[in-house]
Order: C-alpha cells, then sequence, then structure tokens
C-alpha cells in the first residue's frame, strides 16, 4: 500500500511513524516549504499522546527534550489560588505529561522518521495542492490551512476568529512555583498561561513559555504563528500582574520574541475521509489551544488510523474513533474546556476571595476537571486500562 502524507508537523510526522510501525513500507511526507525549521513556542503533551510516543519507541527521546509537567495551577488575577492538581505519574497515570519547544518536538520526530524510513521519505518544496495523486491513500496532515481540507470542502473559507488575540514568547529566567508547574492565571477578560519548556541549565534558568489571551482586533492572517510582533503591542496590559512568585511583567519584558495569533478554530466537518483521503490533526479538527489538546490529538490520530489500516478495519473505523471525540473537544473549547473555572471564580468574586470554597466548592472544581479528562480521553483509569494501538 502506497501512502502519501500532506504536511511534516507534529500529526504528519507521527503518521509516517505509526505507519512504518504497523507494517507500512511505501510511505512519503510532502511538505510545502522549502526547508524545515524549528519555529513556534511551546506545547503541552498529555499522557495519552506521550503513551503513544512511549509506545513507538520514542519515550527516552521525548524525556530528554522536554519538561515533565509537575501540576496545573489556577489563579486569578490577583494570584489567588482556584485550583491544582499533579499531573502525569504523580496523578496516577502510567506515562507523564510534557511541556516541550514545538520545533524540538518536530525535529525529534522528523530525526527519527529519517532514521526508520529513510532519509528520502520526507520531501521539502513539495505542496499537495489538491486531492489528485498516485498512491493507495493520501493523508492530509497540513494543518489548519490544509489544502486538502479545501479541495474536499471547497466552499468552506477562511477559519473561525473567537475574537480573541494571543500574543506568545519565550524568556530565559529563574524557575516559578514547583519549577514544573504550568500555571493559568487570569478571569473571562485576559488569561496568561505560563510553563517551562526546557530543563535548567548549567546556572539554574529555565526557558519558559507564555502566552496572553484576551479580546482584540484582528491585525494578522488567520492561521499563522510565527507573525513577529514589538512586546508594546500588548505590554500593557499586563503591566501590574506581578504576584510574589512570579514577575509577569517581568517576564513578557525579557523575551526573546513575540508572536501575535488571532485565535481561530474551524467548525467540524460531517466526514473527514473519501476512499482514498483522510484528514488528520489541525487539518481535520482545528481547535483553540485550550486543554493542550491539539497536538496530542493529532499524535493519537495517527496512531489510530495506523492501527485502523493495519488490521483492515479501514478509514471507517478511524474516523467512528477519532471524528466524534475531537467534534466534542472543539466544542468544548470553544467554552473555555477546564479553563472555565477562571471565568467562574471572577462571576462569583469579582474583586477577588479568602477562600475559594466559599466561591466554588471543591466538588464542583473537580468534576469540572474530571469531566473534560473523560471527554478528551485522558482520566487516568480509562487511558491506563485500554488496549494499546500497537499492532
Amino acid at each position: 500500500m502506497r501512502i502519501l502524507i500532506a504536511g511534516a508537523g507534529i500529526g504528519g510526522l507521527t503518521t509516517a511513524l505509526s505507519l512504518h510501525a504497523a507494517g507500512f513500507t511505501d510511505v512519503v511526507v510532502h511538505e510545502s516549504v522549502q526547508e524545515l525549521r524549528p519555529l513556534g513556542v511551546g506545547i503541552n503533551i498529555l499522557p495519552h499522546a506521550v503513551r503513544e510516543l512511549t509506545e513507538l519507541g520514542l519515550g527516552e527521546r521525548m524525556a530528554a527534550i522536554g519538561v515533565a509537567t509537575a501540576d496545573l495551577t489556577f489563579v486569578n488575577r490577583y494570584g489567588q489560588p482556584i485550583w491544582s492538581e499533579v499531573r502525569g505519574v504523580a496523578a496516577g497515570y502510567r506515562w507523564p505529561q510534557y511541556s516541550v519547544h514545538r520545533g524540538r518536538l518536530q525535529f525529534m520526530l522528523l530525526e527519527a522518521v529519517k532514521e526508520r524510513l529513510g532519509p528520502d521519505s520526507v520531501v521539502t518544496g513539495s505542496p499537495v495542492t489538491g486531492l489528485d495523486h498516485d498512491a493507495d491513500l493520501l493523508v492530509g496532515a497540513d494543518g489548519i490551512r490544509s489544502a486538502v481540507r479545501a479541495a474536499m470542502f471547497p466552499e468552506e473559507g477562511e477559519p473561525l476568529w473567537s475574537g480573541q488575540v494571543l500574543w506568545r514568547g519565550t524568556t530565559i529566567g529563574k524557575p516559578f512555583m514547583t519549577g514544573r508547574s504550568m500555571l493559568m492565571a487570569g478571569d473571562d477578560v485576559q488569561k496568561v498561561v505560563v510553563y517551562p519548556i526546557a530543563p535548567p541549565d548549567e546556572d539554574g534558568n529555565v526557558l519558559i513559555n507564555w502566552a496572553i489571551q484576551r479580546q482584540g482586533p484582528e491585525t494578522v492572517p488567520r492561521g499563522d504563528w510565527n507573525r513577529e510582533v514589538a512586546i508594546d503591542t500588548f505590554f500593557h496590559h499586563v503591566a501590574d500582574w506581578r504576584f510574589d512568585w512570579l514577575d509577569i511583567p517581568g517576564m513578557v519584558s525579557s523575551a526573546q520574541a513575540v508572536y501575535e495569533y488571532p485565535m481561530v478554530d474551524r467548525d467540524p466537518l460531517p466526514r473527514w475521509s473519501t476512499d482514498r483521503v483522510t484528514l488528520l490533526g489541525d487539518a481535520a479538527h482545528p481547535m483553540y489551544p485550550t486543554g493542550s489538546n491539539g497536538g496530542t490529538q493529532s499524535i493519537v490520530d495517527a496512531r489510530v488510523l495506523a492501527n485502523a489500516l493495519a488490521t483492515g478495519r479501514g478509514l471507517e473505523f478511524y474516523e467512528s474513533r477519532r471524528r466524534p471525540m475531537c467534534t466534542e473537544i472543539v466544542h468544548a473549547n470553544r467554552k473555555d474546556g477546564p479553563e472555565v473555572v477562571m471565568r467562574l471564580a471572577h462571576e462569583r468574586a469579582p474583586g477577588g476571595f479568602d477562600d475559594i470554597e466559599q466561591v466554588m466548592p471543591l466538588s464542583e472544581l473537580e468534576e469540572i476537571a474530571l469531566r473534560y479528562k473523560q471527554m478528551a480521553g485522558f482520566d487516568p483509569a480509562t487511558l491506563n486500562e485500554r488496549a494499546s494501538w500497537s499492532v
């Protein structure tokens, strides 16, 4: 079976590795850019995707480039704690959760593809522009502006803007909180997300990823993550966000580079596949970067697709296992996913609080967290007990 993959991002490269592991030998990845570069900022890979990478034999490589997330903590804009939970192995998973630079993850996968499938398995400067191809299967893993998806659904148009803008960057600084914490601060007006994406250097400094989200004007093309802007564009929004344990304006002002991005997604599709074409990752289900699910779900897509093809169950099985869940995640992320606790805390106590239990009972916080995990397929019991997608 000859398989052509459009896109050498996280989803496309993981698909190549998954197909190879499942016994497919004639697999080629076509990438539109002439030269791949380790672009981007931070990304979180949740335990259900780390399981898939581990079963592909990449667990040690992942541990070498990422930070095993210790906890996820929500605070309001005054730094008062709303909810905190341990993550990864400490939370009962058999696999960790990692925070990592997106470019480093992509290049780790690229190196593995070339090792296992051969140096000619990834062809750059070779865009897939439509549905005409000479393979048995075309996998469209070419992102939110997928040419494959556009050919399947030519009337769809532009990605849908949420009205929110993201400013993202990385800063070298001292560790904060546990040193491996993922922090979300804010309310229904503004959110700030902060977490380390590389182990400490010899001076004890870490590379910190941060993102600021708030309503703003749409000033950049939808779907372009790499437009650099000046810090003055947005700095005033966080100028007074100083906590005892983290100086957010100091961190932002020390950024190496800053990127502006209108937060977009697309409406879920009625189908992902035809007889000889299917979609995967952001080409299939672009979603808001809420709940750390974008890259994670593309990795799981890749493994389920390879299993479906190798076991003879085909694209219908792949789509039945992945499309309903991803549709639900897209809708949940539009409602803030697990980050809804910041909005609820602000609505109930806009001036802050002394005791979060007087604002939101612990049982409500626990239920919100667990419901999202169950919906997205990574509550510990379900993940630990389900069968492997390895063939």
